[in-house]
């Protein structure tokens, strides 16, 4: 049975940040309810990256509430930093935005492709004399000479310019 310290109850086994820094683990240990002695994993990158000094402080400064975030934070920047020294979490986020201005672009291109297409359905229909019916001519190929093609799935994509690009379908 655990208790919310990160502890078995009964032996009084260190936490993760405890057994690192090779000390007792007392019973209000700041580090024990987030560093728990099976993942030393955890606590090893944020002691390399932060010091345990300045973890320690910084929990404590912290309310209560607030302290699992702040620790779910340092421990992916130390995880960050351990596998980029030099950029850490900001050589993550800068790869993910190079990607979603390709991807953006390539969507980008895409949707010009497929009104291009449109563009050439509608004139090689035009071209070639097909029309829409409509209350004003009887459906005959003769009288629907000049008049434009209404596509099968009548769907446009509307740019939006403050949206930088995003598509918007319409029916």
């Amino acid at each position: 049975m655990k208790e919310s310290g990160g502890r078995k109850q009964g032996a009084a086994s260190p936490c993760a940040a405890c057994k690192l820094l090779r000390r007792r683990c007392a019973h209000d240990c700041v580090f024990a309810p987030y560093f728990p002695a099976d993942e030393p994993h955890k606590f090893a990158n944020v002691h390399r990256v932060f010091g345990a000094s300045n973890v320690n402080k910084m929990l404590q400064e912290l309310p209560v509430h607030q302290r699992g975030d702040a620790v779910s934070s340092m421990v992916y920047e130390a995880n960050a930093r351990v596998r980029d020294p030099v950029y850490g979490c900001v050589g993550a986020i800068s790869s993910l935005q190079q990607q979603i201005d390709t991807l953006q672009t390539q969507l980008a291109l895409a949707q010009a492709e497929v009104v291009h297409l449109r563009v050439r359905q509608t004139a090689s229909y035009s071209h070639h004399g097909f029309a829409p019916t409509s209350p004003t001519n009887s459906g005959s190929p003769s009288s629907n000479h000049g008049s434009q093609v209404k596509p099968i799935f009548d769907m446009d994509v509307v740019m939006d310019q403050a949206s930088l690009g995003e598509p918007m379908w319409s029916c």
